[in-house]
């Protein structure tokens, strides 16, 4: 083989590795058989269902989570005893990242956060203090709270099979 040849064929490798890259920056074919996503509809808010809720939250959570769900201050770090302080339920916490059954469990049955480390339960349980229709009425409350994107996130988390609340009492 001749030295020419050999830079012939380097060259050759070459434009065809250029060509190979830039056929790759090229926008993708488009396939009609490629699902395509769609955004998940956020249902409407009952707004008598809202204001029900705003006022189990101000008799029963407030104490706690802040009269505008703003939460605990430094609710992000452990106090002395282990305990999490109470979140907010605004977009700034948390509560948007779990579903409906998620939130009821936590409300009606308490919820022992990992943290903790006394007997305790972190959020104690409102089985025996709130009915059902009232849980319900102060989660669509939070929802209230939280940006369209917020509420689909958390509307997706419905839509998935249920999951145990980690941490809940037993």
């Amino acid at each position: 083989m001749r030295r020419d040849d050999g830079r012939a064929i380097r060259s050759g490798l070459l434009v065809l590795a250029s060509v190979l890259v830039l056929a790759g920056c090229g926008s993708p074919p488009q396939s009609s058989a490629a699902p395509t996503a769609t955004a998940l509809p956020v249902p409407p808010l009952d707004p008598a269902q809202v204001a029900r809720g705003r006022g189990v939250y101000l008799q029963r959570c407030a104490t706690c989570h802040g009269q505008d769900a703003e939460g605990a201050r430094n609710w992000q770090q452990p106090d002395a005893r282990g305990n999490l302080p109470p979140p907010p339920h605004a977009e700034s916490g948390h509560t948007w990242r779990h579903s409906d059954a998620q939130l009821a469990e936590i409300v009606r049955d308490g919820l022992r956060d990992r943290f903790n480390k006394t007997p305790e339960l972190t959020m104690p349980s409102f089985k025996d203090r709130l009915r059902e229709e009232e849980i319900a009425a102060v989660i669509a409350y939070f929802k209230s709270l939280w940006s369209s994107e917020h509420r689909r996130y958390q509307e997706e988390q419905n839509q998935r099979p249920p999951m145990p609340t980690q941490g809940s009492s037993q």
